[in-house]
């Protein structure tokens, strides 16, 4: 058995924008939350994360100075945030004693990206915590 962390990146652009819950009027909000809602992630073993995890939440933007809490390591990116994941994948896959990888976004071309370098890749309603009414916020069917 593996001792060390799955290592799990967190598209916050992609996953903030994945709800229509009115993160456009405040999206340095929107990441804060998104970032406190990961914290519980980190203690405990979930299907989707088996094992330890280390968070790391890429923010961009206006949501570049969130500050980490323990438990979630925030990274701003300098510039684009998908570059950002691609560069921590890489760096991650690199190594001759490699984690297993997860990121996490809805982004196709990203998905793309970090998948060519060995990453598995689920969509933000995974790590979105459930709404008052019980849904994680994501499209409904029509």
């Amino acid at each position: 058995m593996r001792n060390e962390p799955t290592l799990v990146i967190v598209d916050a652009a992609n996953t903030v924008g994945s709800v229509p819950d009115g993160w456009w009027r405040d999206r340095r909000g929107a990441t804060l939350r998104l970032r406190d809602a990961l914290v519980p992630l980190a203690a405990e073993e979930q299907d989707t994360f088996p094992g330890p995890v280390e968070l790391v939440l890429v923010v961009e933007g206006v949501a570049r100075d969130v500050e980490p809490v323990p438990g979630v390591r925030v990274e701003p990116a300098p510039g684009s945030g998908d570059d950002r994941i691609v560069e921590l994948v890489a760096a991650e896959m690199s190594r001759p004693a490699a984690r297993s990888c997860v990121v996490v976004t809805a982004d196709r071309e990203l998905r793309r990206r970090v998948e060519a370098y060995g990453a598995r890749c689920v969509g933000p309603r995974t790590v979105r915590p459930p709404r008052a009414d019980g849904s994680t916020g994501g499209r409904r069917a029509r």
